[in-house]
């Protein structure tokens, strides 16, 4: 579809949005509503020191996109893209760079919030509903580059996701095709309100075990609750989840330590890279999500937590005194 003629793909999304659309002499012209929902996707730069946490995994000079949620500029974007940031700056209504300043991250579901130091111009994009997205729903993905950059797509599936950076999404939209710049793009429905937050690329967007490209999106619904929050106190509210620092992954039928954080707590305590996870204060463990699960019902960040591994083949009794996440990340910067 990217490889489209414009007028082809604006007939194409337009119909998708439910915008009319217009043929005045050889170009496509679509009928601008009170809210464009491309028009509130802005382009986000983010500058991150070099001795952040997350520099050599992320990146120092992070782009990736934004949504203009009130007219006043709060712009919501998935937070990796700013976090741990020195500087960041969004583009107004006519393409020029503008400073923000970093609002809020929050970690359990992903979102970041950003405001401009001034009107951008740019309205704010209606807010819809997942909880009613389905497979097989007709959607839009966009980034800051708009109509033209934007990709007809359609919801393959809703299902749980987890990433190895200890994260846990229960039930993530999946759509199929992938949009190429997908962080902090706009997962758009057919009335053109906002349904999602672009986050990763994935290689398996209908099932765990099928082999299909697509993009994996926070629900908008997700922010809702917490939303008050993180405009008043920079992330969700209460007690914050143990944290260990221990990238996981499944691999034939096992968990296997891909990487240990320096400095973390499971570094602190031995764990090493290829350790093989078995259980979790002696509840076995099948996979990764599970293993989250049985982790963050111990209680909150500060609990030792129990964990038998195998390293060569040898089994090994290892206790964590897990920790808070935010107090890992060099967060001051960028509040």
């Amino acid at each position: 579809m990217t490889g489209l003629p414009l007028r082809l793909r604006s007939l194409y999304v337009a119909g998708v949005l439910g915008v009319c659309v217009a043929l005045i002499a050889s170009s496509t012209v679509i009928a601008q509503e009170k809210r464009n929902p491309f028009a509130s996707i802005v382009r986000v730069d983010a500058e991150i020191p070099p001795d952040a946490r997350t520099a050599r995994g992320l990146g120092t000079s992070r782009v990736g996109s934004g949504i203009v949620i009130d007219d006043s500029g709060l712009v919501l974007t998935i937070g990796y893209v700013i976090l741990e940031a020195m500087s960041v700056t969004v583009h107004d209504k006519e393409g020029q760079p503008v400073a923000a300043e970093v609002v809020a991250y929050d970690y359990d579901t992903g979102f970041g919030l950003l405001r401009a130091i001034r009107p951008l111009g740019i309205k704010a994009m209606a807010i819809g509903h997942s909880a009613s997205v389905t497979a097989s729903d007709p959607v839009v993905v966009a980034d800051f580059g708009g109509l033209e950059r934007a990709i007809p797509a359609m919801v393959v599936s809703r299902h749980a996701f987890a990433g190895y950076w200890e994260y846990l999404l229960e039930n993530a939209i999946f759509t199929s095709p992938p949009h190429p710049n997908w962080g902090g793009a706009a997962l758009i429905g057919p009335e053109g309100q906002l349904l999602g937050v672009g986050s990763l690329f994935v290689n398996n967007a209908r099932t765990h075990n099928e082999q299909l490209p697509g993009n994996m999106f926070v629900p908008i619904d997700l922010l809702k609750p917490i939303f008050a929050e993180l405009l008043t106190e920079g992330r969700s509210s209460g007690p914050a989840r143990p944290w260990l620092g221990m990238f996981s992954a499944d691999n034939q039928g096992e968990i296997v330590v891909t990487w240990v954080a320096p400095y973390g707590p499971a570094s602190k305590a031995g764990v090493e890279p290829g350790d093989r996870l078995m259980s979790v204060q002696n509840l076995e463990v099948d996979n990764v999500p599970d293993f989250y699960r049985k982790l963050w019902k111990l209680g909150h960040a500060g609990v030792e937590v129990q964990l038998k591994l195998k390293r060569d083949g040898e089994p090994l009794n290892i206790v964590i005194k897990s920790a808070d996440r935010y107090d890992f990340l060099l967060m001051k910067r960028s509040y």
